[in-house]
């Protein structure tokens, strides 16, 4: 049996890629654990206090990453100089870790969109504008218009797309203004394409006339 404590990196790596050698993979990780532990903690140290738990749970995704695939990323890798894997796993590991914490912060900025949205928009359609309450056709086409919208743009962005169409069709906000909505958290741009999206398909599911 081969020992690999003796292999170069270069030679462990091949023997690992694209293999189920338990001996190859065993010294690999005992051979770069350190070093992506390493990696793992300063990074982390950006984002949060580190904690134990939290660090062996970072070291093992960055493991299961250049595994995946069956070690789809180490099979990409290409040596340019002695040791060049290691600069390369660092690399690995700071970017498991960054894109951790990244979605981390992107699913509070989401939770923080959908309570500050739900609250700038009714669960009911809104009366009529230039009305108290507005005629009983006109309830009925905002009633269409707001259960259209539910089922035409179904999905994560469904509070915010909402938001978006009524503070333009019914408070008058233009694009821009909408955009300046710190929670909405797209650009004039943005708002103007999402607008012009939920029209065209709002008008061709219901009618032309809200």
């Amino acid at each position: 049996m081969a020992s690999y404590s003796s292999f170069s990196s270069e030679d462990l790596l091949r023997a690992c890629v694209g293999s189920d050698n338990e001996a190859a993979w065993t010294e690999f990780v005992r051979r770069f654990r350190p070093v992506i532990a390493k990696v793992v903690l300063r990074t982390t140290r950006r984002w949060t206090l580190p904690q134990p738990h939290l660090l062996d749970d970072l070291i093992q995704d960055s493991f299961l990453k250049l595994c995946a695939d069956n070690g789809l990323v180490l099979r990409r890798f290409q040596s340019q100089h002695k040791d060049a894997i290691f600069g390369f796993l660092k690399s690995v590991a700071a970017s498991v870790v960054c894109d951790h914490f990244k979605f981390q912060r992107a699913q509070k900025r989401d939770i923080t969109l959908t309570e500050t949205l739900t609250e700038k928009i009714r669960i009911d359609p809104p009366p009529a504008r230039g009305t108290d309450s507005g005629t009983m056709e006109d309830k009925v086409a905002l009633r269409q218009i707001d259960e259209a919208l539910g089922r035409l743009f179904p999905g994560d962005n469904f509070t915010r797309n909402r938001a978006i169409f009524w503070l333009h069709h019914r408070d008058g906000m233009t694009a821009s203004a909408i955009a300046a909505i710190p929670s909405i958290g797209l650009n004039t741009k943005g708002v103007e394409s999402t607008l012009r999206r939920m029209t065209l398909m709002i008008q061709g599911h219901i009618g032309s006339r809200y």
